[in-house]
């Protein structure tokens, strides 16, 4: 079995004891990915399909902007398959994620800090040359299509062991492309209707919200735009999530239950554990490890 083949079929954690009014919560445990993120499942998924579609050939190389998961994942698959892979990301990511990329064997290219507009910009700049694939995670539906035939799925599959008659009232996802959020949230409607969708993103900058884009801490969610992939009329909530209690609850979820996991897990199961007085049973993502934030205090 090789390391693509080792994508997905993550474990759904049971992290019921946070919830306040004696419901349940679980989480889908993603940094048990082989490159410890969400990312590998649409790194597989777009690079197979840009394959099958004759957008990506032998020889060609891939780029695409990211804060850093993204950026992993497809230099893992690009390792993996033999593509050149050129990551451009803003400077100010964590320096574990940057690393990595170049273990991995990737080109990084950094632009401003917290410049998401400037490194899509890059990207596609990058992208016009000749033999060059351009993922578009942030506007490409096959990232949501990832995430409705493979995380929706395993999602219900490993409840109706758990509760075969119960049914899961909401889903908490932070927003980073938004192919999580919307993808897990048309597969679990189909198996229940009445499922409310809740949106994670950053308190300093809460654009689903209608604030201002700002700098935050939660690596991974809340780019300062609303992703093409995201359309709000779906999103029955949204929780903004202060930084500082985003990594104290990524804290918590090391110190008493042995998950190290990053700090936009601590968002969501911070947000999870904020409607759990609405909510009987909800399902949550922990998007990737924590051993890419030790410099930022995890």
């Amino acid at each position: 079995m090789g390391i693509l083949d080792m994508i997905g079929n993550t474990p759904l954690v049971d992290l019921s004891p946070l919830s306040k009014c004696g419901g349940r919560i679980f989480a889908k445990n993603e940094s048990k990915n082989p490159s410890g993120s969400i990312k590998d499942r649409i790194a597989k998924f777009m690079v197979e399909m840009a394959e099958l579609t004759g957008e990506l050939k032998p020889g060609d190389r891939i780029v695409e902007a990211t804060s850093g998961n993204t950026g992993i994942a497809f230099s893992m698959v690009a390792k993996e398959k033999g593509y050149k892979m050129i990551v451009v990301m803003p400077k100010n990511m964590s320096e574990e994620r940057k690393q990595r990329i170049k273990e991995l064997g990737a080109e990084l290219v950094l632009v401003g800090e917290s410049d998401f507009d400037g490194a899509i910009k890059k990207a596609y700049e990058i992208a016009s040359e000749p033999h060059t694939f351009i993922p578009r995670q942030f506007s490409n539906y096959t990232n949501t299509l990832t995430h409705i035939t493979t995380t929706g799925r395993e999602i219900i599959k490993q409840f109706r062991h758990i509760d075969k008659d119960g049914k899961i009232d909401a889903f908490v996802a932070g927003t980073g492309t938004g192919g999580t959020l919307m993808g897990v949230r048309v597969r679990l409607l189909r198996e229940f209707p009445e499922l409310k969708t809740i949106a994670v993103e950053p308190a300093e900058s809460a654009v689903m919200s209608g604030g201002c884009p700002g700098m935050h801490k939660i690596q991974g969610i809340g780019d300062g735009f609303i992703p093409d992939l995201v359309d709000m009329q779906y999103i029955d909530e949204v929780e903004a999530i202060p930084s500082d209690e985003a990594i104290a609850t990524a804290k918590m979820l090391k110190d008493e239950f042995g998950y190290e996991v990053g700090i936009s897990s601590g968002a969501n199961v911070c947000a999870a554990m904020r409607v759990s007085d609405r909510y009987e049973t909800i399902v949550t993502i922990l998007p990737d490890s924590g051993d890419r934030y030790a410099s930022m205090g995890l």
